[in-house]
């Protein structure tokens, strides 16, 4: 069945970790702002808890998955990395499309967005915002 009780899973913003938004209710998928945990992997690993529950038995037949990040070390790196292969899993089962959004000048996150781009085989959107 279509109808379950997947948690919101809701994460506030710091100076060193990003606002993470996972809403099945209000169809908000989204990483945001900068990623310089500490311990990246103990930081994330909620998130790809998240992720692989609600890709056993998807409650949406379709969702869009923002990254907007100002900047990431290279921790983070691998776990968003991680997390885009997740998604491409998922897209097998539902349709996935993720949007990757850069500051207009920002060099270097829009060739990270083309670098995990070429690592998918699934919709991913590069997206320039001001």
């Amino acid at each position: 069945s279509k109808d379950i009780d997947m948690e919101v899973f809701s994460i506030k913003a710091t100076e060193e970790t990003p606002e993470i938004t996972l809403n099945p209710v209000t169809g908000e998928y989204s990483i945001s702002h900068r990623s310089l945990p500490e311990n990246a992997i103990g930081f994330y690993a909620p998130v790809f808890d998240w992720i692989e529950k609600f890709s056993q038995n998807p409650p949406v037949n379709e969702l869009s998955f923002i990254f907007n990040l100002e900047y990431f070390n290279t921790a983070s790196a691998k776990q968003i990395a991680k997390i885009l292969l997740m998604l491409e899993k998922l897209s097998e089962k539902i349709d996935v499309i993720v949007i990757w959004k850069y500051k207009k000048d920002d060099v270097d996150m829009m060739s990270s967005g083309l670098r995990f781009s070429k690592l998918l085989n699934m919709e991913f959107e590069i997206q320039e915002v001001e």
